[in-house]
């Protein structure tokens, strides 16, 4: 199963549009964040530079492993992908809990830097992560993406790549990649 998040100010719907893309032998579960922002959804509160209130983010998180522990006993395994603040979800789910999912990919987002988050961090195994994102992404900004990074070079087993000129979307080029590393990392090579 791939449970898949959606950023901020926007729904599960722009998820479910990627279900065709993905490889087939996934389930796809698109979930909606629990937030309301205007007429569409997010999973916490945030401003430009990423601020947010932790005890939401928990919140949040709690939800998804709710629904996640509703339904795991049908599938084979859990994999997770997160698109911008999605991202942020999708890692924090990783973090809290590492060895649950199989896989995890984060598109054009992010990785919170929280102090409590990296204190409950244990990887015996440091678990596969695709990030794909614009380098150019005028909406995540370079202090973010310098943490991401950071994190993500020191604590999984990443596969980074860049799509110039993609700006803050999903691509198709991207979604190629994507269901490449979920085929190698969830169903074997």
């Amino acid at each position: 199963m791939l449970v898949m998040m959606h950023g901020y100010g926007t729904s599960e719907q722009r998820m479910v549009n990627l279900f065709p893309h993905l490889p087939g032998e996934f389930s796809c579960a698109a979930l909606r964040g629990p937030k309301v922002i205007g007429d569409d959804y997010g999973w916490f509160l945030l401003d430009y530079f990423l601020t947010n209130d932790f005890s939401d983010v928990i919140a949040s998180t709690n939800s998804v492993f709710n629904w996640i522990n509703s339904v795991k006993d049908n599938h084979s395994s859990v994999s997770l992908l997160g698109y911008s603040q999605g991202m942020a979800m999708a890692s924090t789910l990783l973090r809290l809990r590492p060895h649950a999912f199989k896989a995890t990919v984060g598109l054009s987002g992010f990785v919170l830097d929280n102090d409590l988050l990296a204190l409950s961090e244990s990887f015996d195994t440091p678990p596969p992560f695709f990030w794909g994102r614009d380098k150019a992404d005028p909406v995540i900004n370079e202090d973010a993406i310098a943490h991401t990074e950071e994190w993500l070079n020191a604590n999984v087993a990443l596969t980074a790549r860049t799509y110039p000129g993609m700006g803050h979307r999903i691509e198709p080029p991207e979604l190629v990649d994507v269901s490449a590393f979920l085929k190698y990392y969830v169903l074997g090579p």
